[in-house]
C-alpha cells in the first residue's frame, strides 16, 4: 500500500504533466527558398559595406544629419509607434498574470441589534477579514498560448517601431534631396534668365544700331519671358517641400528653412548587396511579420484548448469573532478550499469557430509573411537596378550638358561675327537650358535611389 507521502508525490507529478500538455502546435519558421545571388551588380562593384547605424552620414551633409537627429526625437509616427510598444509590453504583463494566483482580501465589520428570546433585544458585533485565492490549472497550454501570442504581438511592436525610424530617416533625406533639386532647378533658371536678359540687352543696341532686326529683340524677348515663366512653378515645389520636410521633424512649416546646400555638395556613399540570405535579419518589416505569425500559431493552441475542460482551484482563510479583541485567536479561524470542472458541452458552435478562425488567421498572416520576404527581395533587386542606371545617366547627362554648353557658345560668337542668325542662338540657349535642368533632376534621383537602396537593405538595424 502506498504512503500518504508517496501518493502526494504522485500526485504532484501528474499535475505537472498535465501542465505542461499542449494542444496546439509548435511553431516552425515557413521555408521560403531564397536565391543565391542578386541579378543586378552593386553600384560600386561590391566595394562598399553593409548599411551601418548612421548610414545617412555618408551623403556628407551636416543639414541633413541635423534633420534626421530632430526627426528622431520630434516625429509624431515614432511617438506612436513608441506608445503601441508601451501598450503591448502592457497587454503581454496582462496576459501572463493569468498564470499566477489571483489573492484578494476581504474585511468586513458590522454591529447589530436583535431580539433574543424573552431577554429583550442584545448587540452583536461581527468581525471577519477573509484572504481568498484561486488559481486555474493550465492543463492544455491556453494560458501559456494566451501569453506567448501578447509576447510576440510585443516584440512585433518594437519591429514595428524599427521598420516606422527607418521609413522616417529615410523620407527625411528624400525630402530633403528634393527641396535641394528644387533650388538647384531655381538656380540653373535664374542663371539663364540672366544669360538671356544679358543677350537681349546686346541684341537691342544692335538693334538701335541698325545691325540687328525687331524681329530678332522680339524672338529674344520670348524666350527671357518663358525663363522668367519657370521659375514660381519650381519656387512653389520648393517651399511645398520644405514645409513637408518640416511636417517630418515634428515642427511648423514657418520655422524651417533650407537657405543653403546643393546636391553637387553631397557625396553618394557606396553600399554593398551582400547575399540574400541576409536579407531575413536586416530587415525589421520581415521580423515583424514573422512574430505576428509567431502569435497567430499560440491563438491556434488558445482556441483548441477552450474545447477541453477546465479546473479551478480556490481557497480562502481567515478569522471571524465578534470581538475585535480575539480576532486572530485560533479558535476563530476560518477556512475553505475547493475545486471545480468547467467543461464546454453546447456553445452554438462559436468554439470550434473560433478554432477554424484561428486557423484560417495564421494561414492569412503566413502569406503575408512569405509577401513580405519577397517583396523584400524585389526591394533590394529594383534599387540595385535605379541606383546602376540612374548613376550611368547621370554620367551621360553630364557629357550632355558640357556639349549643349560649347554649342551655345559658338552660337554666341558666330552671332557677333554675324555668320548665324538669333534662332540658331536661341535653340542653343533652350538646349542649354533643358540639359542642365535635366542633370539636376538625374542628380536627385540618383541620390533617390541610394536611399531607397539603403531602405531595402533594412538600414543600418540588424535583429539580434
Amino acid at each position: 500500500m502506498n504512503s500518504p507521502l508517496s501518493a502526494r508525490v504522485t500526485c504532484a507529478c501528474l499535475l505537472v504533466a498535465l501542465t505542461a500538455c499542449s494542444v496546439g502546435p509548435a511553431y516552425k519558421r515557413p521555408d521560403i527558398p531564397l536565391p543565391t545571388a542578386w541579378s543586378e551588380a552593386p553600384p560600386d562593384d561590391g566595394a562598399g559595406i553593409w548599411p551601418s547605424s548612421d548610414w545617412w552620414h555618408g551623403f556628407g551633409s551636416e543639414k541633413l544629419n541635423q534633420l534626421i537627429a530632430e526627426a528622431q526625437r520630434n516625429n509624431d509616427d515614432l511617438a506612436v509607434a513608441i506608445a503601441r510598444i508601451q501598450e503591448a509590453d502592457a497587454q503581454a504583463r496582462i496576459a501572463g498574470a493569468v498564470l499566477l494566483p489571483s489573492l484578494d482580501l476581504n474585511a468586513d465589520a458590522s454591529r447589530q441589534r436583535a431580539q433574543v428570546g424573552g431577554g429583550g433585544p442584545a448587540t452583536f458585533n461581527s468581525f471577519s477579514p477573509v484572504l481568498s485565492a484561486s488559481y486555474e490549472l493550465d492543463f492544455w497550454g491556453k494560458n501559456r498560448a494566451v501569453r506567448a501570442a501578447a509576447r510576440a504581438t510585443a516584440i512585433a511592436s518594437r519591429y514595428d517601431k524599427e521598420t516606422v525610424a527607418l521609413t522616417v530617416i529615410s523620407s527625411v533625406a528624400t525630402t530633403y534631396f528634393q527641396a535641394l533639386q528644387f533650388r538647384d532647378r531655381l538656380q540653373v533658371a535664374r542663371d539663364n534668365l540672366a544669360n538671356g536678359q544679358k543677350v537681349l540687352k546686346g541684341l537691342q543696341l544692335q538693334q538701335s544700331a541698325g545691325i540687328a532686326t525687331g524681329l530678332d529683340v522680339a524672338q529674344q524677348e520670348t524666350a527671357v519671358a518663358l525663363l522668367s515663366a519657370a521659375i514660381p512653378p519650381l519656387q512653389q515645389q520648393f517651399r511645398q517641400s520644405v514645409h513637408a520636410l518640416a511636417v517630418l521633424i515634428g515642427k511648423t512649416p514657418e520655422s524651417i528653412d533650407v537657405d543653403t546646400g546643393s546636391l553637387t555638395g553631397l557625396t553618394t556613399p557606396p553600399v554593398a548587396e551582400g547575399l540574400p540570405s541576409e536579407l531575413l535579419a536586416r530587415r525589421p518589416d520581415i521580423a515583424e511579420s514573422e512574430q505576428q505569425l509567431i502569435s497567430a500559431n499560440a491563438d491556434i493552441t488558445v482556441a483548441r484548448a477552450a474545447l477541453f475542460p477546465s479546473i479551478q482551484l480556490t481557497g480562502g482563510g481567515g478569522y471571524q469573532s465578534s470581538a475585535l479583541t480575539s480576532l486572530i485567536s485560533p479558535a476563530n479561524r476560518i477556512w475553505s478550499i475547493s475545486a471545480g470542472l468547467t467543461q464546454p458541452i453546447f456553445h452554438g458552435g462559436a468554439l470550434r469557430g473560433q478554432v477554424v478562425f484561428s486557423n484560417a488567421h495564421y494561414r492569412e498572416l503566413l502569406s503575408a509573411y512569405h509577401k513580405t520576404v519577397i517583396s523584400a527581395f524585389s526591394n533590394v533587386e529594383d534599387a540595385l537596378v535605379a541606383a546602376q542606371q540612374t548613376k550611368e545617366q547621370q554620367t551621360r547627362q553630364q557629357e550632355a550638358v558640357s556639349r549643349a554648353r560649347r554649342a551655345y557658345q559658338f552660337a554666341q560668337t558666330q552671332m557677333s561675327a554675324g555668320t548665324v542668325n538669333i534662332l540658331t542662338v536661341l535653340n542653343t540657349e533652350n538646349a542649354l537650358f533643358s540639359a542642365q535642368d535635366e542633370l539636376v533632376q538625374v542628380q536627385y534621383l540618383h541620390l533617390q535611389s541610394m536611399v531607397d537602396l539603403y531602405t531595402a537593405l533594412g538600414g543600418g538595424w540588424q535583429q539580434g
